[in-house]
């Protein structure tokens, strides 16, 4: 990916306020400038040192990042036939995924929840309240948020018919 054309500085300030934008969720700034720079990429799929010269960082800062946002399901390693290097693109349905991967959370932290009423049955409500809060909107959440991902893929795939 070259940020030389003409609209490099537009395409630098994109990759940054995605870095800002993620780090505002409480992630490293960096891993938020390498998927920007992929949102943007052309051709889609960088190596890491292609992804290393555009942003101006290093390989292993590149590294920590890629590593984060495959494990995250937002970006996917791809061999290209010839090449000796992977490289890296935006993954297709990542949203879902990482989506889906929520979910995962969720349901997890309302099995930590249901341990956590189990180890104070005995304990006083006010003791109680904080996991039973946990428990209940983690339980609402595991309920409504397969409806909320199964709608927005229908209306991906409507709009992709289109």
């Amino acid at each position: 990916m070259s940020l030389s054309d003409g609209r490099s500085e537009l395409l630098q300030r994109y990759v940054e306020e995605v870095g800002v934008a993620m780090e505002a969720l409480g992630l490293p700034r960096m891993w938020g400038r390498v998927f920007g720079a992929l949102l943007v990429a052309d051709p889609p799929e960088q190596t890491a040192e292609q992804l290393a010269a555009t942003l101006q960082a290093s390989r292993g800062s590149i590294s920590q990042a890629t590593r984060f946002l495959e494990q995250s399901s937002l970006i996917e390693r791809v061999r290209q036939p010839g090449a000796r290097k992977d490289a890296f693109r935006n993954r297709p349905g990542a949203w879902s995924a990482l989506l889906r991967r929520r979910l995962e959370g969720i349901d997890a932290l309302a099995a930590l929840a249901a341990r956590g009423l189990d180890l104070l049955d005995r304990a006083e409500p006010e003791v109680r309240r904080g996991l039973l809060e946990m428990r209940d909107s983690m339980a609402f959440f595991a309920r409504e948020y397969p409806r909320f991902l199964a709608r927005w893929e229908r209306a991906r795939d409507d709009e992709a018919g289109s």
